[in-house]
């Protein structure tokens, strides 16, 4: 079941594309926000209440709610399962920004490509160069892809119905509308941070290996191995990135001066430099690494029927 539900959407997203960041994205960071006005004093035992709250109460009752319906039916049951995941995962709600961005770089139209962007990110990237735009580009794609595609499968698979798409979902918004607001002692915020952490560790390391074996495999170890210890700036996506960057054998990251100000990000990858080529090698790498996936799932969903 599935294998079928995520059939399915792959197939609604096609004809359907959703708008995620206004019917999903913002609705989830008002209520993140909700919870946090309700118990945010500025202690860790807050952060836990309201995280418990925010993200496990509605876990629990979505989790009821699909049993109470696959009791009843097991379409019913289905049918929840693929509004959810159509609600938590995709390749459609980046895929037109990446497309867009691609265009643009192809055609020399750089000041279309940094608006591209920085509607993309949701913030100015006025200053880039092209090259600095497609690796930025490439760097968020991978990063999307892990978050809204195979994080949210593996945790479709672990839990039962649609209960592991709406806590990876949850858990992702809280603590990044939680530690943003929480930057000056970060104690409220600590909770859903180390849960994120935890709950983001499996997939990462599932995601770089689909990467690894779909692309260059040598060089996307090589990376994972050797370059992983230098993100002190982002270390939640650093494995993910260094699996990519390698896989496609490009370079990312690097210091990047943007408006009036220097970014550091770790250096990830080797050979070259991004371009347009290297975007669309990019969408291969991901489409190849989703298709594993689905073999992968199919596999196991046979295994357990023969068994």
């Amino acid at each position: 079941m599935n294998l079928l539900a995520l059939i399915a959407v792959f197939f609604i997203e096609q004809y359907q594309p959703l708008a995620y960041r206004r019917v999903v994205g913002e609705p989830l960071q008002h209520w993140a926000d909700f919870i946090a006005q309700q118990f945010n004093a500025g202690q860790r035992s807050h952060g836990i209440a309201a995280w418990l709250v925010a993200v496990l109460l509605p876990v629990l009752a979505l989790g009821l709610v699909y049993f109470v319906l696959a009791k009843v039916n097991v379409l019913l049951g289905f049918l929840l399962t693929v509004c959810v995941l159509y609600l938590g995962m995709g390749f459609r709600q980046f895929s037109h920004h990446f497309s867009e961005i691609q265009l643009a770089l192809r055609l020399g139209d750089i000041e279309r490509a940094r608006q591209a962007l920085a509607d993309w990110q949701g913030r100015a990237r006025q200053l880039l160069s092209a090259e600095e735009v497609a690796a930025e580009a490439i760097e968020t794609a991978l990063l999307a892809a892990h978050r809204h595609v195979f994080a949210v499968m593996l945790w479709f698979v672990l839990l039962p119905g649609p209960c592991g798409i709406i806590l990876y979902r949850l858990a992702q918004i809280v603590q990044e509308r939680w530690a943003q607001q929480d930057a000056e002692t970060g104690e409220f915020a600590h909770f859903s941070r180390r849960v994120f952490a935890w709950l983001d560790w499996l997939p990462q390391r599932a995601t770089a290996v689909a990467f690894a074996i779909v692309g260059n495999f040598e060089d996307a170890i090589h990376c994972w191995r050797n370059q992983v210890q230098q993100a002190f700036a982002k270390p939640e996506s650093a494995i993910v990135l260094a699996s990519g960057a390698g896989a496609l054998g490009v370079r990312l990251g690097g210091d990047r001066f943007a408006e009036g100000e220097v970014s550091a990000v770790p250096e990830f990858g080797v050979g070259e430099t991004a371009d347009p080529d290297t975007l669309q090698r990019a969408v291969g790498l991901v489409w190849r690494a989703t298709v594993l996936w689905v073999i992968l799932l199919f596999s196991l969903g046979l295994a357990a029927v023969v068994g």
